[in-house]
């Protein structure tokens, strides 16, 4: 097998980005358990991946754009690279997660307490809204997460989230070439 230096930019950048962003991710998912903010009970639209992805993605593209493409980034080059940031930000940052939710039981326990007195401040308005047997399902579901349950949770939402911020990021680094 070649050296990584010797892998095409598109595959070694992002794979270097994706590292550091999956690392990153799960000390900033301990920082938040440990300063008492549970990473899964705080809202999407104020996720740190957001910042995250944002700035892992724009470093990644310009170098990509700047020093691999001659100042030429086409919009699949820059999706394509953002994918494979995601997947291996979320495959480190869940693996982790996973293995640190299987040895601390309390990080699992808090989410299901913390969530659950959530769920049950709802207005009986919302409850009717949504409907009564969602809502009961909700909860027995809630109260059977583990380990798994968050580790496949942050890794979808991981998509999720940055699925938006690779579009706009890409659609504003891309430089096409001059006809």
């Amino acid at each position: 097998m070649p050296s990584f230096s010797k892998w095409p930019p598109l595959l070694r950048v992002p794979l270097r980005y994706g590292l550091m962003a999956g690392v990153l991710g799960f000390i900033l998912l301990l920082i938040l358990y440990y300063t008492n903010h549970h990473p899964f009970v705080i809202p999407v639209f104020v996720d740190f991946r957001i910042a995250l992805f944002a700035i892992i993605f724009i470093f990644a593209l310009k170098e990509l754009r700047d020093y691999y493409y001659e100042g030429i980034l086409h919009f699949w080059q820059g999706m394509l690279a953002t994918l494979l940031i995601t997947s291996v930000f979320a495959l480190i940052a869940s693996a982790c997660l996973y293995l640190f939710a299987l040895n601390n039981q309390e990080f699992v326990q808090s989410y299901i307490d913390l969530s659950l007195e959530q769920v049950q401040g709802f207005a009986d308005e919302d409850i009717d809204r949504m409907g009564r047997d969602l809502y009961e399902s909700g909860i027995a579901s809630l109260k059977g997460a583990d380990a798994s349950f968050l580790a496949i949770r942050y890794f979808w939402q991981s998509f999720i989230i940055s699925f938006f911020l690779s579009i706009i990021i890409s659609v504003i680094l891309r430089r096409q070439p001059k006809l």
